[in-house]
C-alpha cells in the first residue's frame, strides 16, 4: 500500500462523518464514501504532495455529493428512511439514549439548508478551521462564517424546543 493510500485509509472515519452529514443515511454515506475513494484513487496524480490530503479528499466528496444530488432529482429516488433500521440489535438504556441524542442532533442538521449544514458538519464535526473549511467549499471564509452562524443559531433554537 502507498503512502497516499494509507493516508485515505486514515481519513475514512473523518469521510464517513461528513457524507453522514451530507447524506443522511447511512447506507447512501457508504456510497459516497466509496465512490470519494474510487474518485481520489482514479485522479492520484492531480493531489499535490505537501498540500492537505484532507481538503482534497473533502472536495471531492462535496462534489461528488452534488453530482449526485443532481442525478437523483433527474432519477426522481425514493430511499427508506434513516430510522427504519437504525435501533435494530443493541437494547441498552444507555446505547439508546445516546442514539436518542445522536438522532435528535441528526433531525436538526437535516432542517437546515444544505450550504449551512456542509459548514456546521466541515468546521462542528470535523474541526475544519473556517479557512480550510472555506478552501474546500470554495467559498469566502466570510461566507462561511455567515452561514456556519446561520446554520448555529438554528440548530441551538431546534434543539431548544425538542429539548425536555
Amino acid at each position: 500500500m502507498s503512502g497516499l493510500e494509507r493516508e485515505i485509509v486514515d481519513l475514512l472515519p473523518r469521510l464517513r462523518r461528513f457524507a453522514r452529514a451530507l447524506a443522511r443515511a447511512p447506507a447512501d454515506a457508504d456510497d459516497l464514501v466509496q465512490l470519494t475513494v474510487e474518485r481520489a484513487l482514479s485522479r492520484r496524480t492531480q493531489w499535490q504532495a505537501g498540500t492537505r490530503l484532507d481538503s482534497w479528499m473533502f472536495r471531492i466528496m462535496k462534489n461528488a455529493w452534488i453530482d449526485e444530488g443532481r442525478a437523483r432529482t433527474r432519477r426522481g429516488g425514493l430511499f427508506a428512511p434513516e430510522e427504519a433500521g437504525e435501533t435494530v440489535g443493541d437494547d441498552g438504556a444507555a446505547a439508546m439514549a445516546a442514539r436518542l441524542a445522536v438522532r435528535d442532533v441528526g433531525m436538526a442538521m437535516a432542517k437546515l439548508p444544505a450550504d449551512q449544514r456542509i459548514a456546521v458538519a466541515l468546521v462542528l464535526v470535523e474541526g475544519f478551521s473556517y479557512q480550510e473549511a472555506a478552501e474546500v467549499l470554495q467559498i469566502p471564509a466570510g461566507t462561511l462564517t455567515s452561514r456556519l452562524v446561520r446554520g448555529r443559531t438554528a440548530l441551538m433554537a431546534e434543539l431548544a424546543e425538542t429539548a425536555p
